[in-house]
């Protein structure tokens, strides 16, 4: 199973990357746990510098845009 980090404070790109991962992996099929971080603290204690960011299974994969729908099935088939 994915484990599936999206960090942001929920502005536009942000809700925009989590709908298109949340939508890709339904489509997908693939058995994954999407998680929507925004606490500030969480997020400086994650490294974050940039917002949106997806990490995968502990790999940052998109910072600072939301990510593109053949990317997210690119990380997916990981």
């Amino acid at each position: 199973m994915k484990t599936i980090i999206v960090y942001g404070p929920g502005c536009a790109r942000c809700s925009q990357a989590i709908d298109l991962i949340r939508r890709t992996i339904e489509a997908t099929g693939v058995t994954a746990d999407l998680r929507k971080v925004s606490d500030l603290r969480e997020m400086v204690t994650a490294g974050i510098m940039s917002t949106p960011t997806v990490v995968v299974d502990g790999v940052v994969k998109i910072m600072g845009r939301a990510p593109r729908p053949d990317e997210v099935k690119e990380w997916l088939a990981e």
